[in-house]
């Protein structure tokens, strides 16, 4: 795993950098695990538009991933290390004993012909899953469930990995990538390791073109337009928020402001990440 820089030969040449996919093992994915990945463009079941600067893209295939990892007890062949399209991190292509194929997110270090198990009794090696009370304290997890048997949902990009610091009673103690401090279950599954792909926040995309290749439309900066159309427009030349927050296209509140409000989760955060 490695980032490519290449020459100034054009403007857009000049700042851009890619990875190398030299772990890459395998092009095309396997026919069974994919399915058509219809474009939204941001909108939801009502057509309207939830996410903005959303839409076009390259067209993709969606891999369907194995989050659950509930084949308990049957060993697994990493048969190949594929791209993923549809996220940060790569993939590994498992060939069970069984017969049956799936694909899991690829930990680092995870290599072609190495096996993995899932289950309470399996080893504690990168790319095994365990119920977070068979793991020992201090190790690195990623793919970590918050409800039993939903499948992981937490630590699934590039590079980041949550460690294990405590275990009472029926909850355990989860230091998140972002700092967060979280008790989750001690029978939701977990994959040991840190996710592959490290150097994927070192990528610099380089041109504008690039990023509507991943359906990112291009995005105004609220400073540019006018007072009518957004709070912070308007002003002889660069004029400053003259507010005491940054505010959303409608007057919200933007940055350093809480907004999370769950009661029925919020409890189970023993710290902030702030």
């Amino acid at each position: 795993m490695g980032v490519r820089i290449y020459k100034p030969t054009s403007a857009g040449r000049r700042n851009m950098s890619v990875s190398t996919f030299e772990e890459i093992t395998k092009k095309r994915p396997e026919p069974g695990l994919i399915e058509p990945l219809r474009k939204k463009a941001g909108r939801n079941n009502q057509g309207r538009i939830t996410v903005r600067h959303r839409g076009g893209g390259h067209k993709r295939f969606y891999r369907i991933i194995d989050f659950k990892r509930n084949k308990f007890g049957i060993p697994a062949k990493v048969q190949a290390i594929e791209y993923d399209p549809n996220r940060s991190a790569r993939i590994a292509l498992l060939a069970y004993a069984d017969g049956e194929k799936r694909y899991i997110i690829a930990p680092l270090g995870l290599k072609v012909g190495d096996t993995v198990m899932s289950g309470p009794d399996a080893e504690i090696r990168v790319g095994n899953a365990l119920p977070i009370s068979a793991i020992p304290l201090g190790t690195q997890i990623h793919n970590i469930e918050l409800e039993i048997g939903r499948g992981g949902v937490l630590v699934r990009s590039a590079g980041t990995a949550a460690q294990l610091m405590a275990k009472e009673g029926d909850y355990a103690t989860v230091r998140m990538p972002s700092g967060e401090m979280r008790m989750i279950h001690v029978r939701c599954m977990a994959t040991i390791g840190q996710v592959g792909n490290v150097d994927h926040q070192n990528i610099r995309i380089g041109k504008a073109g690039r990023s509507r290749w991943l359906g990112r439309r291009p995005r105004v900066r609220g400073a540019a337009m006018n007072p009518r159309d957004h709070p912070h427009g308007g002003g002889e030349g660069r004029a400053p928020r003259g507010m005491s927050t940054p505010k959303t296209k409608w007057g919200k509140p933007a940055r350093g402001v809480k907004t999370r409000h769950n009661p029925r989760f919020d409890r189970f955060i023993v710290r902030r990440r702030k």
